[in-house]
């Protein structure tokens, strides 16, 4: 009887827990179904619906990727230019518009950034995404976003955004240039390589609503390109080394500026360009506009003297002279129409050899030489030294000079040119020139950048690509060199503060007047110069020091030989370029 009652009460249990079981699945069924209605009607029927009221309320956000900006280098791969880790501030106005002001004020005074822009930015409606700031360096841009956080205010952000550096500074900076605020090329091989350098900006493109990302609305990344490196023929140490030279001859001789170049003398390569006054270029508007580009490629100035090189190894190279033809040279020589021409040192009736022309600086006796050739063939030699026309380094405002076409020669014309008036050129240009004679006569176009490079006006330029010509005989190079020696001879020479012991040195001084800028005449004002290479038997280097208006009385023996001395002896040591071991020839500059 017990066990026949208690059956029926686990069936009846049984049967109460399957019905809760169904209960429960038609519920959970019921709910998963409302859920999935809900589903299908935002990703089916209402999709476009809701997208465009997210588009309503947030829109289409597009963000760039900024590219990393392609770096510059010395020859030997040290950075003169790069792209290091920098942010961009960025700010939601729908969460700043409220605290506008302040933040203004802090990204303002941090950044240097105007207040009343920023304003705008922080309060602009409609949209969920402005810049504040841009390039900003990473610890900068972090300490004034802490200091926005600290105070209590959201809706500034930051993201990647490399900024420029110059490690060097003012190093080679003539040469490198600068980008602007806006991070655009500005000048120098920023400017010229600008399109290799710059890369390609990617960006991101994401619908938003109700401050979110829509995964459902239009998304697009574009991943940013990084440009490429450009290397210079520059070594930075050189550069370094040279520029405070010429600072220290600038200034001691009380000059307006300077320019001095090193190049190699084989293969053309520019170890330094370098230019004083020049600037930082971390902070290119600190100092004047005239400072900032490069005034040995783009200043053309009468060289003197410096040409009578160029002239007597024409006059060797034609046969018209040897480095022992006599020469009377008068204490004056009359000219048609014009003042007599006298030397720049006070002399009677001489008797020099061609040598001894080119050791005292004769303009009379250079001037009595070079009428043994006639105007023609002497302006094809000149324009084989490249004189009157641009060196194809390709950059922008590079001077080409001033040659006149020989047919507007006169007789005055041609005289003046012989020793360096009546002619203009960039310190470029004349280290090629005198180079030429240092490489046995073979005329070397210079190249400031390693290997080839497209610039951007679609120019292939390079030390790969430099031409190369003859302009006179070995013999005739070979014998200006040595004629060369007597000037930094130390009894005969305009120059003994050019010579280095142990080392033969060839070289020439210049002194030329300045045309004014006001009154577009010979002012009263001087351009000194010294040109030269070492070892002279068997050159490695070419060196120019130009200074410009000195205005301690010094010539291009006293202010530019010593800065010649210094920066010679500097890449002799540096690249371990031994004695030839031979010995100069006493000169004979009389007879």
């Amino acid at each position: 009887m017990t066990a026949g009652r208690r059956r029926p009460r686990r069936s009846s249990r049984r049967g109460a827990t399957i019905l809760r079981l169904r209960v429960g699945l038609i519920l959970i069924a019921m709910i998963v179904s409302v859920f999935a209605a809900r589903l299908f009607q935002l990703q089916g029927i209402d999709a476009q619906v809701y997208v465009a009221k997210a588009e309503a309320e947030g829109g289409v956000v597009s963000i760039d990727l900024p590219a990393t900006r392609g770096a510059i280098t010395d020859r030997n791969g040290v950075p003169l230019a790069e792209s290091v880790d920098g942010l961009m501030l960025v700010a939601d106005p729908t969460l700043t518009k409220q605290h506008a002001s302040e933040i203004a004020t802090i990204v303002g005074r941090r950044l240097q950034v105007d207040y009343f822009e920023l304003l705008t930015r922080l309060r602009k409606p409609d949209t969920r995404f402005q810049y504040l700031a841009r390039r900003v360096p990473s610890t900068v841009a972090r300490e004034v976003l802490a200091e926005i956080e600290a105070r209590g205010f959201s809706g500034v952000t930051t993201q990647r955004d490399p900024v420029r550096d110059y490690p060097a500074k003012d190093v080679a900076a003539n040469l490198v240039g600068f980008t602007n605020a806006e991070g655009h090329a500005a000048e120098g091989t920023e400017l010229m390589f600008d399109e290799v350098l710059a890369g390609v900006d990617g960006s991101t493109t994401y619908e938003q609503g109700d401050g979110n990302r829509l995964p459902l609305g239009d998304n697009e990344v574009i991943a940013p390109k990084s440009g490429e490196d450009i290397a210079l023929t520059i070594d930075r140490d050189v550069q370094w080394y040279t520029q405070r030279v010429l600072r220290t001859a600038v200034q001691g001789a009380g000059g307006d500026s300077g320019s001095a170049v090193v190049m190699d003398t084989r293969s053309g390569e520019l170890l330094s360009v370098a230019d004083y006054p020049t600037y930082d270029a971390n902070q290119p508007t600190l100092s004047p506009e005239s400072d900032l580009g490069a005034r040995a490629l783009r200043d053309a100035y009468e060289p003197g003297s410096v040409n009578k090189v160029l002239t007597v190894a024409a006059l060797l190279d034609a046969g018209k002279v040897t480095p022992d033809t006599r020469i009377t040279v008068p204490p004056s020589l009359p000219r048609p129409g014009e003042a007599p021409l006298r030397d720049y040192f006070t002399h009677g009736r001489l008797r020099l050899t061609m040598t001894g022309v080119i050791a005292k600086s004769s303009n009379i006796g250079t001037v009595l030489a070079a009428r043994e050739m006639r105007q023609r063939p002497y302006y094809r030699y000149l324009r084989a030294f490249g004189l009157g026309r641009r060196t194809g380094l390709g950059v922008d405002g590079e001077s080409a000079g001033v040659l006149p076409p020989w047919r507007s020669w006169g007789t005055l014309t041609k005289d003046t040119i012989s020793f360096g008036q009546g002619v203009a050129v960039s310190a470029v240009q004349m280290t090629a020139a005198v180079n030429a004679i240092a490489n046995g006569g073979v005329y070397v176009q210079p190249s400031l950048v390693k290997g080839r490079a497209t610039t951007s006006a679609g120019v292939e330029v390079g030390s790969d690509t430099a031409t190369r010509h003859r302009v006179v005989s070995e013999d005739a190079a070979r014998q200006t060199a040595a004629m060369m020696e007597a000037v930094t001879d130390l009894e005969e020479g305009t120059a003994p503060g050019a010579a280095i012991p142990g080392y033969r040195v060839a070289g020439k001084t210049g002194t030329a007047q300045r045309v004014g800028a006001k009154c577009g005449c010979y002012d009263g004002t001087f351009t000194v110069s010294f040109a030269g290479f070492a070892p002279a038997d068997d050159p490695r280097f070419v060196v120019y020091v130009v200074v410009q208006n000195p205005r301690n009385g010094g010539g291009g023996g006293s202010v530019g030989g010593p800065a010649f001395r210094k920066i010679m002896t500097h890449l002799l040591q540096k690249y371990a370029v031994p004695p030839t071991g031979s010995v100069a020839p006493r000169p004979v500059v009389e007879w």
